[in-house]
């Protein structure tokens, strides 16, 4: 018995070791999300660049859409700009942003001075719609049906490859899917 508890510390550290080494394989943009498949949830918060304009939840109804969540704080956002800028100009999905824990004249100039690829950006000083949709940190985006349903979440900036790879499929299925319903 004696022998035994002298080979319990051994055995606790290779189990923590194994719990960690699999941790180091996990993707962290691959974060499961309890929304996928969800509608988008209800909100009442005001555009960005027009404060006296009042938007919800319906305001991102009709085509498929990308809400994707930034501030002027977040470095990565800075570099998924210029693909945003293409994304928006390419004309295939409607872009909106969630301006997430930020200040609204420091996001106004931002949006100046970078160019603003979004259709609006919603205002969510306090956060509010960010814990509402699981938002850990910026940039995230979600891809939204023509019905409200979130069908994708990612966790990260977008690239060239990351548009190829994790958006277009997507949204390919979705134009599908609606070109199925209008075939009917």
């Amino acid at each position: 018995m004696n022998k035994i508890i002298r080979f319990i510390p051994l055995i606790l550290f290779v189990a923590l070791g194994v719990i960690l080494y699999r941790g180091l394989s996990l993707n962290p943009s691959n974060l499961p999300s309890a929304l996928v498949g969800q509608k988008m949830p209800e909100f009442a918060l005001t555009q960005l660049l027009k404060p006296d304009v009042n938007l919800t939840e319906k305001d991102l109804t009709g085509d498929i859409k990308l809400l994707n969540v930034w501030g002027t704080w977040c470095v990565y956002c800075k570099y998924e700009h210029p693909y945003l800028v293409d994304i928006a100009q390419s004309g295939r999905v409607a872009l909106y942003g969630l301006n997430y824990k930020d200040d609204r004249i420091d996001a106004t100039q931002w949006l100046k001075d970078y160019e603003d690829p979004y259709q609006f950006s919603i205002f969510d000083p306090l956060g509010k719609l960010g814990i509402e949709l699981g938002v850990t940190a910026a940039p995230e985006t979600f891809v939204i049906d023509s019905k409200g349903f979130i069908r994708m979440k990612y966790v990260g900036p977008i690239d060239g490859k990351v548009w190829k790879e994790k958006f277009l499929p997507i949204i390919e299925k979705l134009e599908g899917e609606i070109k199925g319903e209008t075939a009917l």
